[in-house]
């Protein structure tokens, strides 16, 4: 099977880059499957439910999320109402929508995505740990479900580190948002897990992790609050990673990042 993961999406820069791009990629790469990060597409706060939509016209099979999920207040019913688009497992019970849903692929196959939230300089949530071994349960990789694909929303790396070790020869994928700077740490762990700390974000490197310089910039120096922070608007680059996984095992056999426009330089899987 071959995955595409997007990372965090931010502002109408990054909806421009994925929505334009997705569709080629789809067919250049034979992807099977996309998931993308949503929870900064509206103006660098959250998602609405007319940017998912768009999102899905283009392709995506998934949307996650993250700590910015509820800023936008439309969204908040979507959550039980669209399956396809996710918030963080380890939110308390009774939390709109789901952190844990089995998807088919383009070709009928199951693909469990987890989205998940770190405790580490994050909002105080439940055990992500003990929270995935809970979703997990009669899960079993490469027989009833192709592929399992862990998106880890968390600051820092170690415990993502952590994480994925913890599941390794477990699930296909443990991949790290929420950072949007994208780590060249992209590998196929011991036991078959493909791993990467952070995706980095799809928007305007020309900025602070997405948003304007100048307000930024003032909140840093003054220590006081400052201008609203709005989201940068300059050419963006695509950040991504693309997971092949073995069909018997569902386990990965490689892991590559891809980015593509903008300022970083570029990097696209080998055909």
């Amino acid at each position: 099977m071959k995955i595409l993961i997007c990372g965090d999406v931010v502002g109408k820069a990054g909806r421009r880059a994925v929505c334009d791009a997705l569709p080629t990629l789809r067919r250049e790469l034979d992807l099977d499957f996309i998931v993308v990060n949503g929870e900064n597409a509206a103006g660098g706060f959250g998602i609405t439910p007319k940017i998912c939509d768009q999102f899905f016209a283009a392709g995506a099979d998934v949307i996650t999320t993250g700590n910015h999920a509820w800023d936008q207040k439309e969204i908040i019913p979507h959550f039980d109402r669209e399956k396809r688009l996710l918030r963080p497992y380890n939110y308390p019970e009774g939390t709109p929508g789901a952190g844990a849903t089995i998807f088919p692929d383009h070709r009928g196959r199951k693909v469990l995505v987890l989205h998940f939230m770190g405790l580490l300089f994050m909002p105080s949530l439940d055990d992500p740990f003990a929270g995935v071994e809970m979703a997990l349960l009669n899960r079993h990789l490469g027989s009833d479900i192709a592929a399992i694909i862990l998106d880890f929303h968390g600051e820092a790396t170690s415990e993502k580190l952590a994480m994925a070790h913890m599941l390794d020869g477990r699930i296909s994928a443990v991949v790290g948002t929420h950072t949007h700077v994208p780590t060249a740490d992209a590998q196929v762990l011991p036991g078959g897990t493909a791993y990467i700390s952070d995706i980095g974000m799809c928007g305007d490197y020309n900025s602070v992790i997405g948003m304007k310089k100048e307000a930024s910039i003032e909140r840093f120096r003054k220590k006081l609050p400052g201008p609203r922070l709005e989201a940068a608007e300059g050419e963006a680059t695509l950040c991504a990673v693309f997971i092949e996984t073995d069909d018997e095992t569902g386990l990965a056999r490689r892991v590559e990042p891809l980015r593509m426009g903008g300022r970083l330089s570029p990097a696209r899987p080998a055909l």
